[in-house]
């Protein structure tokens, strides 16, 4: 039987805490990915690539809450970095743990293949050629923001048509009428970047979101609502509801659509500056597309208007192309995994980073990291009703969500770093051999 071998996809946040976290438990780790450095969406890039950032991306979340519970971001940090910041943190992370020798940048994983019960055959493609080689646990964390997914309306604008994944500056709709689908964070973004420098920026928007500031009360937002996390998730989204509703007003107040679903139920759009806009008349609330003809876009109050650019910021499908679809296929959901990273039957496979928190991926994915190690070097074991778990993955969420896409890996930030330190609990010490 082979010994421990285990193979990582991807060297993102996600994927440097796997292999972090697997290789001080002494097992062997490979790891593959894309780029050509450490840090996934954050390694910014004007080309089209895997990175989904753009030239003045700040993460929505606080340093306080985003940073690794074993590696905390320098002092001199702002309180929501840059793409700059988060890229070099990531490196740093990466250099002061030693994790360079065990990554293969520029590596494209194509295929992996489940030989049998305890061997992976993976293959991999790196400058034109294609290498096998075989493992016998699977560590997944390609995350889930680099596949567009693209709206589907009637007709075909013959204008400029772009996904945000494409969005890298603003310099290119520079005095050109500029339509922006969506209402989440991308989506907030983007609206505002243009705004600064075109003819006119409008914003679509299918069903009302909730705009938060990124500061309450001199706080990060999120940093302020931790506060309350002694309160019931149902119990804090009132609070929450109710305190955004002071903090920013009606949504009718800026011409945009009210919401109609409960905090919680939804994500939130983390923007400071939408609103501002807004008033200040620099983006222009319209309501959802109807339908497109050549340069005109038709909406669903009456009204039409021409534009030069649509961005589609309409979020990103949950992809695994190196599966085969009848093995792994989550882009539709549900996601039937415990913990979002445990799969039911198949006992060498975790998942690490895929889920969507009310907060931010890193310290959970670095708790799915640590638990994943306990697993591997079989100190921790799987409940043995791991089916009903998964299961209840699905039928019990942390929180009861709109029927999309995107609303199926949702969990709420602290309630999740609870439940894993929870099983990190039942780990018991690793008995070993004593040679005689």
């Amino acid at each position: 039987m082979m010994e421990k071998r285990v193979c990582v996809i991807g060297a993102g946040p996600s994927g440097i805490s796997a292999i972090k976290n697997i290789k001080e438990k002494g097992i062997d780790v490979v790891a593959y990915d894309y780029n050509h450095d450490v840090g996934g969406n954050w390694i910014f890039s004007e080309k089209e690539s895997h990175s989904s950032v753009f030239e003045t991306t700040h993460i929505i979340s606080s340093k306080t809450l985003s940073e690794y519970a074993d590696f905390p971001f320098p002092p001199e940090v702002a309180d929501y970095p840059s793409h700059d910041e988060l890229r070099n943190y990531f490196q740093a992370y990466a250099r002061h743990f030693d994790l360079y020798p065990n990554i293969e940048f520029n590596t494209l994983v194509k295929s992996c293949k489940r030989i049998d019960s305890t061997t992976w055959e993976v293959t991999t493609e790196a400058n034109g050629s294609e290498k096998t080689d075989y493992f016998t646990d699977l560590v997944v964390c390609n995350g889930h923001h680099w596949q567009p997914k693209y709206p589907d309306y009637p007709g075909t604008f013959s204008g400029e048509f772009l996904h945000s994944h494409q969005f890298k500056k603003a310099a290119p709709f520079q005095n050109k009428k500029v339509l922006v689908i969506g209402g989440g964070n991308s989506a907030c973004d983007v609206a505002v970047e243009t705004s600064r420098i075109s003819k006119k920026t409008s914003i679509s928007w299918r069903r009302g979101y909730r705009i938060l500031p990124k500061f309450i009360m001199g706080k990060p937002s999120d940093v302020f609502a931790s506060s309350m996390t002694f309160l019931p998730v149902w119990l804090r989204n009132i609070f929450a509801g109710i305190m955004i509703r002071f903090a920013t007003g009606s949504n009718k107040m800026y011409g945009l659509q009210e919401v109609k679903h409960k905090f919680g139920e939804t994500h939130p759009t983390v923007n400071s500056e939408l609103l501002y806009k807004i008033r200040h008349g620099k983006v222009h609330p319209k309501v959802d597309i109807e339908r497109f003809e050549g340069k005109k876009v038709y909406f669903k109050d009456g009204s039409k208007e021409e534009f030069d650019a649509v961005i589609a910021c309409t979020g990103f499908v949950l992809a695994h192309p190196f599966f085969e679809k009848n093995l792994i296929d989550y882009s539709d959901g549900p996601v039937p995994l415990y913990l979002k990273m445990f799969h039911a039957t198949i006992q060498n496979l975790y998942f690490i980073g895929m889920f969507q928190p009310l907060g931010c991926i890193w310290p959970g994915a670095e708790q799915q990291s640590k638990l994943a190690a306990l697993a591997l070097s079989g100190a921790w074991q799987r409940p043995k009703n791991i089916h009903a778990l998964c299961e209840r993955e699905v039928t019990h969420p942390h929180m009861k969500q709109i029927n999309t896409s995107r609303h199926t890996i949702t969990v709420d930030f602290h309630k999740f770093v609870r439940e894993i330190k929870a099983e990190m609990k039942n780990a018991q010490p690793v008995k070993t051999a004593v040679p005689c």
